[in-house]
């Protein structure tokens, strides 16, 4: 199936159902991104991405200087890690991961008398490389999804054979309330996101190429189309509605093609590719200097810190440090969540590290958290009313509740993308989207022993 261009009717893209949860973006919206501060101790984990954990090369009372190889990749689905400081390897072993769970980690002990400048090494000659070379170099250099997911990013730019990319979409949408890293990204990184985009656009071999971007970011929409109309590039900025999860793939890719992928398809099945902008930023950082992914911008905010902030910071560096460059939190603080507060991760300790994944870190006070009375489905459909998915949140919910996880399959439990937005909606407080997860957990552990 192919898609024409989309119809410019003068009206802000979307796609239909979806809520409108307050976005909370003032805390951070107008903070220019700072750098933290280095710390004495980091920690890498070898799994902060989907698939296989990355394989250790260090070991311990080895010297690593700033972006040096420390992990190669597990498997085709994995990728490299680097050291995000010149110092030393401290250790190799089982480290308290954000995930809940320990996992093998990387120590490394920061040199206290190293400038932690990164030598940049120059930039790659990339009209002359072939596309199994670039995406050997983006897996190499350690790139995944910086949107949340931390899919390694070769893998969803490694067109199939049969496969096409007519099309790709840069994820500005950043529809998660609180997070603002995204927005300040494109805001102050615009020429880096349009190189990246030109390296993606060259290698997938894609006609066309988009910027989505939620009309709550008109500064970013503005610089640019004024930084792509000032380079003559060919990129069209579209501005989109307000409403979450805008920023998901499948969402995204209606909102702007006017065209919905169909249960049980990729975009790639469609002829598109879709990226996260910084990501994108991080593809060119590298190709421009050859700096692997070492550390990202991520946005700490929420009532429960004393100075909200975006911030870059080094993987592996704790998040006990990153909320003490904040202020630290405020008495009333009861819970603190990795990522925005729809898709977040509740953490039971302030000493894990941030992982490449981390988009912000929200700290909530108990005015925030509540403890919710959960009541019987009284079959308002508004579940249904919320799901983008098109799924029929209720029903799955009550096939949960009696373990019938092969029905909830039957009824199309995977084409969940635990949005929560089900959630959100409902009146009776039933955690559906949890349930959804606990199910689909249960469903793959099933497959992988058959």
């Amino acid at each position: 199936m192919l898609f024409s261009d989309p119809k410019d009717d003068g009206r802000p893209g979307t796609f239909s159902h979806g809520i409108h949860p307050e976005d909370y973006k003032s805390f951070t919206c107008e903070l220019p991104i700072e750098r933290m501060e280095f710390v004495p101790e980091y920690v890498i984990p070898l799994s902060q991405h989907i698939g296989a954990p990355a394989v250790a090369e260090v070991e311990k009372g080895q010297k690593v200087q700033r972006g040096d190889r420390i992990a190669s990749p597990g498997g085709y689905v994995s990728v490299a890690y680097h050291s995000p400081v010149s110092g030393v390897v401290k250790t190799v072993e089982l480290r308290d991961h954000p995930c809940g769970e320990a996992r093998p980690s990387i120590v490394i002990e920061a040199d206290p008398f190293s400038s932690q400048k990164f030598q940049q090494r120059g930039e790659l000659d990339w009209l002359n490389m072939s596309t199994p070379q670039f995406i050997s170099l983006v897996q190499g250099a350690g790139i995944v999804g910086l949107g949340g997911a931390a899919f390694p990013t070769h893998v969803k730019i490694a067109v199939p054979e049969g496969k096409n990319c007519r099309f790709l979409i840069l994820n500005g949408c950043e529809c998660e309330p609180f997070l603002t890293a995204d927005h300040r990204v494109m805001l102050e990184n615009a020429n880096s996101l349009l190189y990246g985009t030109r390296l993606l656009a060259k290698f997938l071999g894609a006609q066309k190429a988009y910027i989505g971007i939620e009309l709550n970011k008109l500064d970013a929409i503005e610089i640019l189309k004024q930084k792509a109309a000032e380079q003559e590039y060919d990129v069209e900025v579209v501005p989109l509605e307000v409403k979450y999860p805008q920023g998901a793939e499948k969402m995204l890719i209606t909102a702007i093609l006017r065209k919905e992928v169909p249960s049980g398809k990729l975009p790639i099945d469609m002829d598109v590719v879709v990226s996260n902008v910084s990501t994108t930023v991080a593809i060119a950082d590298y190709f421009q200097s050859q700096k692997p992914l070492i550390e990202r911008v991520l946005t700490v905010t929420g009532p429960g810190i004393r100075r909200p902030a975006n911030m870059r910071v080094p993987v592996g560096t704790p998040i006990r440090d990153v909320l003490d460059a904040c202020g630290g939190l405020v008495d009333e603080t009861s819970r603190i969540i990795l990522g925005g507060p729809m898709m977040g991760m509740v953490q039971k300790s302030l000493d894990v590290p941030i992982t490449k994944g981390t988009s912000g870190i929200l700290a909530l006070t108990d005015r925030e958290v509540h403890e919710l009375k959960t009541y019987k489905c009284v079959r308002c459909a508004r579940c249904i009313e919320a799901c983008p998915a098109f799924l029929n949140p209720s029903q799955l919910g009550l096939l949960a509740r009696k373990s019938r996880f092969e029905e909830m399959v039957d009824a199309s439990l995977m084409d969940c993308m635990e949005c929560a937005s089900c959630s959100f909606a409902c009146p009776s407080g039933i955690p559906l989207v949890q349930s959804f997860r606990m199910a689909k957990s249960y469903v793959r552990e099933k497959k992988a022993k058959e």
